[in-house]
């Protein structure tokens, strides 16, 4: 009887084992994919603020141009 419980119970553990392992490798799986989409987010807006920053750049000169250029006329 304990021979046959014991072998229950090895049987468990390893079905236990193997589906926790499954469950963990998707876990990490899912981990990395946010850490990717994460990452790729943080780019985005870095090169968004990048590219706003040049065009108030971009306008502010512009708009100095153009004040320059009106107050030089006579």
């Amino acid at each position: 009887m304990t021979d046959n419980l014991n072998k229950s119970r090895q049987t468990a553990e390893v079905a236990f084992a193997k589906a926790q392992s499954q469950f963990l490798a998707r876990t990490r799986a899912v981990d990395e994919q946010d850490t990717i989409a994460s990452q790729r987010e943080e780019k985005t807006q870095r090169l968004r603020e990048a590219r706003l920053a040049k065009e108030r750049q971009d306008r502010d000169s512009a708009t100095a141009a153009l004040i320059a250029k009106r107050s030089t006329k006579p």
